[in-house]
């Protein structure tokens, strides 16, 4: 038996609709975030999940009240919260504009959008530079990121085994963690909102079944 996870990234919102950097900040959804959120959770209806945890941050928790209002057949009503499931944290850094960040970040090396600073340096030593470069010294480094994250995952682990569980969270934190337990994803691939990523926990190990989809595969 084992744990089967469905990680969905949250609706989008406006600082994703003006490329502002989204860690711990928050803005509303905007109307097509709601649609994300809708569609995830029509997708969702097919899979009889038994738990649905959300990171506590406010547009996750409104992706998950709007998934669950799609889903005819969950008896949920109700995510629980897991601040172990937040994004990234980017420190002094947080409401930039993306591109300047980029460019002032790994312009140097040649990347000028994040897609390109994580796929050209993982996901991991991105946030060693983005936690060195803050003046302030806020922003999460890889392994404060991971002590937070495991955190989560322990939670997870502790559940019934044979569980099938929705965790509504965040497109850095969906790509660290499946890159982190995938050589076969590309960690410049930023998941899309509302997209679907499948994870299988077994006994101590961890199997990324599916990453980054709009549709369940058959």
């Amino acid at each position: 038996m084992a744990i089967h996870v469905y990680f969905v990234r949250h609706g989008q919102t406006y600082l994703n609709r003006y490329n502002r950097i989204q860690g711990w900040s928050d803005a509303p959804l905007t109307e097509k975030g709601q649609e994300d959120a809708k569609r995830a959770g029509r997708l969702l209806s097919k899979v009889h999940f038994d738990y649905l945890f959300s990171s506590d941050l406010p547009r996750t928790l409104a992706t998950s009240r709007l998934l669950l209002a799609a889903d005819p057949n969950t008896d949920i009503t109700e995510p629980i919260p897991e601040p172990a499931f937040r994004e990234e944290f980017f420190g002094s850094f947080e409401g930039q504009n993306g591109p300047s960040f980029a460019d002032f970040l790994g312009g140097a090396e040649g990347y000028h959008t994040f897609a390109a600073m994580v796929g050209g340096w993982g996901p991991d030593k991105l946030k060693d530079k983005v936690a060195a470069a803050d003046q302030y010294g806020d922003a999460e480094d890889h392994v404060q990121f991971w002590n937070r994250v495991n955190k989560g995952f322990d939670r997870l682990r502790a559940l019934p085994d044979g569980s099938t569980v929705v965790v509504v969270s965040h497109g850095a934190t969906i790509r660290s963690i499946a890159a982190h337990y995938s050589t076969e994803i590309d960690p410049g691939e930023s998941p899309r909102n509302g997209s679907i990523t499948k994870l299988t926990l077994d006994g101590d190990s961890t199997h990324v079944d599916f990453y980054n989809k709009l549709e369940i595969p058959e």
